[in-house]
């Protein structure tokens, strides 16, 4: 009888392990096929201050680590500023159907404007979808948190810790995004005394890395650095020039980088983790900085290069080769369907999406996209009209390339510029007037393009909310927008 039920339990002990065993396998090949995504976004910073994309007197050796060890895109456009950036790779569409062509700060100018994902796609809620743990950390400032506690759960963040944004009638507190920060999370919003706002934010992405790590993330870290006001930092604290303020910015940029690299493989995630590094737009106009011995400004608000051409880097261990460089046509529409993509996942149905999937890149499958061409556009405070936040034109002007032109197009959708990126990559020569029927061609070509493009650019679609915090005086956001209507969008040059 003994016998028989130590029989029984030899059994029983063996199901167990087998089962156990196939349930952990069945996990991680659930994890492998929905690697952790970790999608790093840096604010104001253009290739000329990373030095694994050529630039002089600057040293990032973390970021270029991840540039050694994994994908160097060269062709890949965000939009020129903030708004119109953030919200293409959010929704997979181009500012002039997702609306938000023009630049506005939610908290500071008020007037109940709200990204609303109840009317538009949302990159977190389709990952969430798709199984993954999602969280944000840093700045996101296209909804007012006073009004909306809780709208990144609404948006598909499980956990997020973020800076305000600058709150109209709130702005001694909250315009403090580095020293003693004003931070929201599930707890509210406060001060943080004595501490260094990057700081907070990398530590609760290391955090929610060690809670979740036996289910797949998506981890949206969009920095706040090293966007002015320059300030020093915890590893460069007694600084005073105003360009050594801002190297030290980009340097700690560096430092973090490499914190959540050790983490992740701390946790032993870091080969099923990939990492996407990047930046919303070009470094500030009045920060210069230098590629190979040449000046650059930077060119955030603006169409050329030095504002929208990204560095952007991709590091999938095991499936990317170490020193891999792109010259693939990438834009920020192009994020939301890659990442749908890669956390395979089907996008809904009931919007358009301009963006397409570039995984076959990142896998190996192909070197070029899916693309013929790419676009960039917005930029500029929006106005207010009849209480809702408005596009200063109705065909904003726009820039478009393909492998080898860049025209930009006006606000009467003619083509004023087109530049030869093969011999003239700093849009020097403007070969409008050309005769060469290789140039009539390309023109004619952009033509189309340009002609299939709705007419009319969209307004941001939103559900307007009551009982505003602050709303700026609608004349003087409106007379900061007609002084910016007519400024060029190429860059200054130094010659």
């Amino acid at each position: 009888m003994i016998k028989q039920r130590l029989i029984g339990l030899f059994f029983l002990i063996v199901i167990f392990i087998s089962c156990k065993n196939h349930n952990e396998s069945y996990f991680s090949k659930n994890i492998k096929n929905q690697p952790n995504i970790l999608f790093i976004l840096l604010d104001d910073l253009g290739k000329e201050w990373v030095s694994g994309y050529d630039a002089d007197n600057i040293e990032t050796p973390n970021i270029d680590s991840l540039i050694n060890g994994g994908m160097k895109f060269n062709n890949v456009w965000s939009m020129p500023q903030c708004t119109p950036s953030r919200v293409t790779l959010m929704t997979g569409q181009y500012p002039f159907r997702h609306g938000w062509v023009n630049h506005y700060d939610v908290p500071r100018w008020g007037h109940g404007v709200n990204f609303d994902s109840n009317k538009n796609p949302s990159l977190a809620k389709i990952l969430k979808k798709a199984g993954y743990k999602t969280c944000i950390a840093g700045k996101w400032q296209i909804n007012d948190f006073r009004l909306q506690p809780e709208v990144l759960f609404e948006h598909g963040f499980d956990d997020y810790c973020v800076w305000t944004g600058g709150e109209g009638g709130n702005l001694k507190k909250s315009e403090k995004r580095y020293w003693n920060p004003y931070i929201h999370n599930k707890n509210g919003s406060k001060t943080y005394t004595g501490e260094f706002g990057e700081d907070i934010f990398s530590n609760f992405i290391i955090d929610f890395m060690e809670k979740n790590k036996q289910n797949p993330m998506f981890i949206y870290y969009p920095m706040c650095l090293p966007h002015g006001p320059l300030t020093t930092t915890p590893s460069e604290p007694y600084l005073n020039d105003k360009i050594d303020k801002h190297k030290a910015m980009v340097r700690y940029t560096d430092i973090i980088l490499g914190k959540l690299v050790s983490a992740l493989k701390k946790f032993k995630i870091r080969d099923n983790t990939i990492i996407f590094w990047t930046t919303d737009n070009g470094t500030a106009g009045n920060i210069i900085g230098q590629i190979n011995g040449k000046k650059v400004r930077g060119g955030k608000t603006y169409l050329t290069q030095n504002g929208v051409n990204e560095p952007f880097i991709v590091n999938w261990p095991g499936t990317i080769s170490a020193g891999t460089k792109s010259d693939a046509l990438i834009d920020f529409s192009d994020i939301l369907p890659t990442f749908a993509d890669i956390g395979r996942t089907e996008l809904p149905k009931k919007y358009i999406y301009d963006g397409k999937s570039f995984k076959d890149i990142l896998i190996g499958k192909k070197k070029h996209s899916r693309r013929n061409w790419i676009l960039t556009m917005g930029s500029h405070p929006a106005k207010i009209l009849d209480g809702r936040v408005s596009n200063v034109h109705l065909f904003r002007d726009r820039a478009l390339r393909d492998k080898r032109y860049k025209v930009f197009v006006d606000t009467l959708k003619k083509i004023s510029h087109i530049y030869d990126m093969k011999n003239d990559k700093h849009e020097k020569n403007n070969l409008i007037n050309s005769k060469s029927e290789e140039i009539i061609k390309v023109l004619n070509k952009f033509k189309s393009i340009i002609d299939s493009l709705p007419p009319i650019d969209l307004q941001p679609k939103y559900y307007k909310l009551t009982n505003s915090k602050y709303d700026i005086p609608p004349d003087q956001l409106n007379k900061k927008a007609e002084k910016r209507r007519n400024i060029s969008n190429h860059s200054p040059s130094f010659n």
